[in-house]
C-alpha cells in the first residue's frame, strides 16, 4: 500500500534519487562555499528589490524579488532533515538569513518620513493582518513545493511556486515597520511569514514522507520521526489560533462596517447632495465620511438604526467633508 501510494503522487520514474534532493536542500554539502555564497548573495539582492518594491508600492518589483529569493531551500531543508531525523544547518541558515532580510527592511525604512502611513501602502497593509486563508494558501504552495523539488523536471515548475509563496517580503515589511517603530505591524508581518514557514515545513514533511524519502531515517533509528511531527503539529495550531482569531475579527469588523454604511445612506437619505463616502474602522470606531452640501439629519437617528445591527457599545464618529468631526456617540448608550 505505501509503495502504491508513493507512485499514485509521483511515479519512480519521475521521482528523484534522495541523494540528488540532499544536494539540492543541503547548503553544507557538496560544494558548499559555492551554494552559500550564492544563497547570501541572492537573498541580500531579493531583500534590497523587494525593499525597493514595497516602499515604491510596485507589485511587480516584489514579485520580481520573490521569484529570486532563496529562502525557501533551507526551509525545505528543514522539512528533509525532519523526516529522515538527521541534524541539519538549515534552521541555522534561515534563522540568520530572515535577520539580514530584517535588518535591510529597518535600513530602508530610514527613507520613510515619520508622518507616513504605512496602512496607505498596499504592500504594508495586506501583509499586516494575515488570516487562514493565508495559512490555506501557504499549505498548499509547500505541497506544491514539496512535489515539484521531488520532480526530475523541477526547473518548469517552481517558478510559479516561488511567487505563489511570500518569504522575503513580509520579513522586509516587518524590518520597515519596526524601523518606524508601528511595532503591532511589525508583529503583524512577523506572524505572516512563520505561518508561511510552518505552513511549508509541515506540507514538505508530509510530502517527503509519502514520497519514501523516509526510509534511509527508518533504517538507520528503527521508528518513524512522532516526536518531530507533535512538535511542529503544536507550533502548527499556535500560529493556527492568531490567525482563526484574526479572520473573526476581520470578518465582524467587514460586517459591521457595511451595515453602518447602509445604516448612514439611509439616515442621509432626505438630505438633497449628501452622500456616504466611505467607512472604516480605527481604533475600536467607527469612522462614517459623509460628504453635502448643507446640515446634516439630527444624529440620533443613524445611532438609532445602527441598535441591534452591530453590538453596543462601539463608537460612531461623523468625519464631514468641512473638516468637522462629530462625535455621535456610543451604540446602544
Amino acid at each position: 500500500m505505501p509503495g502504491q501510494l508513493r507512485d499514485r503522487i509521483l511515479p519512480d520514474r519521475q521521482r528523484r534519487s534522495l541523494e540528488d534532493l540532499e544536494q539540492d536542500l543541503d547548503l553544507s554539502s557538496g560544494d558548499s562555499q559555492a551554494k552559500q555564497s550564492a544563497f547570501w548573495t541572492m537573498l541580500t539582492l531579493s531583500s534590497v528589490i523587494a525593499a525597493g518594491g514595497i516602499l515604491t508600492d510596485s507589485t511587480a518589483t516584489v514579485i520580481g524579488a520573490m521569484i529570486i529569493a532563496p529562502l525557501s531551500t533551507p526551509i525545505m531543508g528543514i522539512a528533509l532533515g525532519t523526516v529522515q531525523r538527521r541534524r541539519t544547518t538549515a534552521v541555522a541558515f534561515v534563522t540568520l538569513g530572515c535577520l539580514l532580510v530584517i535588518l535591510i527592511g529597518a535600513v530602508a525604512s530610514l527613507v520613510v518620513p515619520q508622518s507616513y502611513n504605512l496602512l496607505t501602502n498596499s504592500q504594508v497593509s495586506g501583509r499586516t493582518s494575515p488570516g487562514l486563508l493565508d495559512l490555506i494558501s501557504a499549505l498548499a504552495t509547500g505541497f506544491a513545493g514539496a512535489v515539484a523539488l521531488a520532480r526530475k523536471d523541477v526547473a518548469a515548475v517552481l517558478p510559479g511556486v516561488a511567487i505563489a509563496i511570500s518569504l522575503v517580503p513580509p520579513l522586509v515589511v516587518t524590518g520597515v515597520c519596526a524601523g518606524q517603530t508601528s511595532w503591532w505591524l511589525a508583529l503583524g508581518a512577523l506572524v505572516l511569514f512563520l505561518s508561511n514557514l510552518l505552513a511549508l515545513v509541515f506540507a514538505g514533511m508530509i510530502v517527503f514522507a509519502a514520497l519514501g524519502y523516509t526510509r534511509t531515517a527508518a533504517r538507520r533509528t528503527g521508528r518513524a520521526p512522532r516526536r518531530a511531527y507533535l512538535m511542529l503539529g503544536l507550533l502548527f495550531l499556535a500560529v493556527l489560533l492568531p490567525l482563526g482569531a484574526n479572520t473573526v475579527t476581520t470578518v465582524l469588523l467587514s460586517t459591521w462596517t457595511a451595515r453602518t454604511k447602509s445604516s448612514a445612506e439611509r439616515w442621509l437619505s432626505h438630505s438633497p447632495g449628501a452622500m456616504v463616502t466611505s467607512v472604516d474602522a480605527r481604533s475600536r470606531t467607527l469612522y462614517v465620511h459623509v460628504r453635502g452640501p448643507g446640515d446634516l439629519p439630527p444624529i440620533e437617528s443613524l445611532l438609532s438604526d445602527l441598535e441591534g445591527r452591530i453590538p453596543d457599545g462601539i463608537p460612531i464618529v461623523v468625519d464631514t467633508t468641512r473638516g468637522r468631526q462629530i462625535t455621535a456617540g456610543e451604540v446602544g448608550r
